[in-house]
């Protein structure tokens, strides 16, 4: 587990950044790029996952933002 304290404005943009952080990460095998979520520091124990946490067919999971609309879509290789 690797925390990265971070200035972002909002929820929003903490959720922003990590999504992009973990998809240039995406392609070290060490990364879980569907674990990751965010938290605010005075409360780490309040975690909002940044990706959807759906199991898809052939195990992938959903390469979609966490809460999203409509059909899920697998991860593509990396």
């Amino acid at each position: 587990m690797i925390h990265l304290p971070v200035a972002v404005a909002d929820l929003a943009g903490a959720l922003d950044l990590a999504r992009t952080l973990a998809r240039s990460l995406a392609a070290t095998p060490q990364v879980d790029v569907a674990g990751a979520t965010v938290s605010a520091e005075d409360a780490q124990h309040v975690r909002h996952w940044v990706f959807c946490d759906r199991i898809m067919p052939e195990r992938r999971r959903c390469a979609r933002r966490a809460g999203h609309r409509g059909p899920c879509l697998p991860a593509s290789d990396p």
